[in-house]
């Protein structure tokens, strides 16, 4: 697949510390594509690019601007853009892109999100096993209204838990429900969680990220590098691995170990807002 276009500087170091270079970025995203590509295709995208590596300028594009390989899609009178295929994906990490942060909803149905996130950011004196037992928290409230979520790494400090719906009725509708998840959490737990944006009310707490659950908004993809010393992985594990596996403890150069098919029902699991 990669021979259906030139890669140019294939041996520019990426990762400085690691040693990474743009082709073994390109082959990584090759390798799991198949895994990927699901949960970005057909979505609207944001992506970070390295052009010159993770210590060099970075920039955020979610427009389609002058790029090749890429569908557009005009919401709201501007130009976004999102890909179909092997090929597409590859080609932005040709073009330098790192990373991968996909909409909530389908181009199909833009106004109908189906992937819910809650994005659990600890404070940096909170520990490990303080996050996890939260992670939990966040599962049992999940369970008690009967919705099936999944667990992935992050590949930063915290942890990141999906929902995946059928179907829902509009982004306002979407958000509100996302929001009165984390005030049970908040409620619940007064001294775990809080919904409060401002970092100087996170004070050995773990923020509820329910943000990213409103129109426009993003979440890293699973699968997705993240453009931080040490090549980190948002991973998909299973409820199981929680104790067993850190939110960065996955990497380009271990990767292999954690794909498994602990999230083989995510895209059949068919559930709906009440």
């Amino acid at each position: 697949m990669i021979k259906e276009f030139k890669i140019t500087n294939p041996e520019k170091i990426i990762y400085p510390n690691q040693k990474i270079k743009k082709i073994d970025v390109i082959n990584y995203y090759l390798e799991v594509s198949a895994q990927m590509l699901p949960h970005i295709k057909e979505r609207l995208l944001s992506v970070i690019r390295c052009h010159d590596g993770i210590d060099g300028e970075r920039f955020f594009k979610k427009h389609v601007a002058n790029d090749r390989e890429v569908e557009a899609f005009n919401y709201n009178g501007k130009e976004f853009f999102y890909i179909k295929n092997q090929r597409q994906l590859l080609y932005q990490a040709q073009m330098g892109t790192i990373e991968f942060h996909p909409w909530g909803s389908k181009v199909k149905k833009i106004n109908c999100p189906d992937v819910m996130v809650f994005d659990l950011d600890p404070d940096e004196d909170l520990s490990l096993n303080q996050l996890r037992d939260a992670v939990l928290c966040v599962k049992s409230v999940l369970d008690a209204l009967s919705l099936k979520s999944y667990l992935k790494t992050s590949g930063g400090k915290g942890y990141h838990i999906l929902v995946p719906f059928k179907k829902s009725s509009n982004w306002d509708s979407f958000y509100n429900f996302s929001k009165n998840i984390a005030q049970i959490l908040e409620g619940k737990w007064q001294t775990l969680f809080t919904t409060n944006v401002r970092k100087a009310e996170r004070k050995n707490k773990i923020f509820v990220d329910y943000l990213r659950n409103a129109s426009g908004a993003t979440c890293v993809a699973p699968y997705s590098l993240r453009a931080k010393d040490g090549a980190f992985i948002s991973m998909p594990i299973s409820w199981d691995s929680l104790h067993k596996v850190a939110p960065n403890e996955v990497n380009i150069l271990n990767y292999k170990k954690y794909l498994n098919d602990s999230w083989r029902d995510y895209f059949i699991t068919r559930q709906k807002i009440n």
